[in-house]
């Protein structure tokens, strides 16, 4: 077990028995037996076995290995040997009278640091899952409100009323010079057929008749 996440299951497990004083050390430095100290203090015999207790069950409980439990017959001095961590748990004037610190704290490790760490590493390693409710949410199709679905038709209605302005004026603005032929109606192209059928020399009541026939042939001409 990585050492961050065994001395984090420690320090939970004496926290829930109301251990006192807990302290914890990096030992890497001094021996290759361990990596970590930990010391507690308790206040009667009855206390300083739950916190063994407590400590071996739930290192046992994460996947760990407990070595072995010493000191539980007279509950003065209990040591839990984890392999990597050693645990002191002490009744306090035992505890002074040894000072277990001077000995191994030179590198003291701050708990909710530790703490902190376990809990980080934890929840990266830890899968990310959905709640189904959350899932349903995110996978549900949208429903788009009913004014929503109308608004398409009542604007495809306005395109049509405004087709033919748009025609109009797609038609004022073209350019100036440009020419649009239109086809002569029938009525001018037997217009054109009439003057071609008149004669040079018409009789003076024809005047009239002939400006009307030229007027059709400019027409038809543009």
């Amino acid at each position: 077990m990585d050492i961050k996440k065994l001395q984090a299951i420690v320090v939970d497990a004496l926290e829930d028995v109301k251990g006192q004083e807990i302290v914890l050390f990096d030992t890497m430095h001094l021996t290759s037996l361990f990596d970590r100290i930990a010391i507690v203090s308790g206040t009667s015999n009855r206390q300083t076995k739950a916190l063994a207790a407590s400590v071996r069950d739930k290192v046992k409980e994460a996947g760990g290995d407990v070595i072995g439990v010493e000191g539980e017959d007279t509950g003065e001095w209990v040591l839990v040997d984890l392999g990597d961590m050693i645990v002191h748990i002490m009744q306090a004037p035992i505890r002074q009278y040894y000072r277990l610190e001077e000995i191994w704290g030179d590198k003291p490790v701050k708990l909710g640091a530790a703490k902190r760490k376990s809990t980080a590493e934890a929840a990266e390693a830890a899968p990310k899952t959905r709640s189904k409710h959350l899932a349903a949410t995110q996978e549900a199709p949208e429903v788009k409100p009913v004014r929503e679905r109308k608004a398409p038709a009542k604007k495809a209605a306005a395109a049509t009323e405004d087709k033919p302005k748009k025609a109009a004026a797609k038609k004022a603005a073209a350019p100036a010079g440009k020419v649009v032929k239109v086809a002569p109606s029938k009525s001018e192209t037997a217009a054109v057929k009439a003057l071609k059928a008149l004669p040079k020399k018409a009789p003076a009541d024809a005047a009239p008749v002939k400006k009307v026939i030229k007027r059709a042939v400019k027409k038809v001409a543009e």
